[in-house]
């Protein structure tokens, strides 16, 4: 193997946290910058989602172990979907169409998150912040961290991913979704031209409206044309827009970490429709 691809084999998730990270850090301050907030009332708000990282960053990093390990098997056994397509050694197979297969994996994932009672149940915690910024990016209960990465494990051994894929793809996520969670959207016209394509700001925070429909649309990670083709697209104006879940309106819950890490084994935690 060449030098460079052991490298980043070999150091793959420290390159991904110190991009998660970076990136995180600079578009928080880039908010604060442009904001009227002081430091004191912006940091108050992330400091919950930071405890809330904290608590299923074990969670992420072992079940990681595990994403590698079904890399390193699908590569090694020539296992998953690629490998009975046309040109499945093809650079266009092992990145372009890998990549678009696992974005897809993640729309299914998202859309199953909501779906179903037991699994909203924790994705409920991400949902229930009553304002959205980059920081809300790491706000996950370890409960849908672990199905989330467990979801992934099943479509890297569906897809037959290898790790040069997986981290292009972790790459490219981790810049759309913290730029999705960006607390400002991107002007009209930018926005309907790159919204037929990629999930933008203004997309996701649809999907952060309080009431549904709203919240069960737009469940792209990168792309959004998967919402287009199931019929889950939706758009909502700026005005209109309210974050959060109508089930948990009150800040007392929303902003205190027990009441938070405890919220999917609370009655509450049942959806209206």
């Amino acid at each position: 193997m060449p030098l460079h691809k052991s490298f980043f084999a070999e150091h793959g998730t420290t390159i991904q946290v110190l991009l998660y990270a970076g990136l995180l850090t600079m578009l928080w301050f880039v908010e604060l910058i442009i904001s009227a907030e002081s430091i004191g009332e912006k940091w108050n708000h992330a400091r919950l989602n930071v405890t809330l990282m904290l608590l299923a960053l074990p969670v992420q990093l072992v079940m990681t172990i595990f994403v590698v390990m079904a890399a390193t098997w699908v590569t090694v056994h020539h296992w998953g979907l690629l490998q009975v397509l046309p040109g499945s050694s093809s650079a266009w197979s092992k990145y372009v169409l890998a990549f678009v297969l696992l974005d897809f994996g993640d729309y299914v994932y998202h859309f199953t998150m909501h779906k179903l009672t037991w699994l909203w149940r924790f994705h409920l915690v991400h949902h229930s912040a009553r304002e959205v910024d980059v920081s809300t990016t790491i706000r996950e209960h370890p409960g849908d961290t672990f199905v989330r990465v467990g979801f992934l494990i099943i479509w890297v051994v569906l897809v037959g991913a290898g790790w040069g894929v997986l981290l292009l793809r972790q790459t490219v996520e981790t810049i759309s979704n913290i730029t999705s969670h960006s607390k400002y959207r991107l002007p009209y016209r930018l926005d309907r031209a790159l919204g037929w394509i990629f999930i933008t700001p203004n997309l996701h925070h649809v999907h952060h409206h309080y009431q549904q429909p709203y919240t069960d649309s737009n469940f792209g990670d990168v792309f959004s044309v998967w919402d287009r083709l199931f019929g889950t697209y939706a758009e909502l104006p700026t005005s209109e827009t309210v974050f959060g879940v109508d089930t948990h309106q009150s800040k007392q819950i929303t902003d205190n970490f027990k009441e938070v890490v405890m919220m999917p084994f609370r009655p509450q935690a049942r959806r209206k429709r």
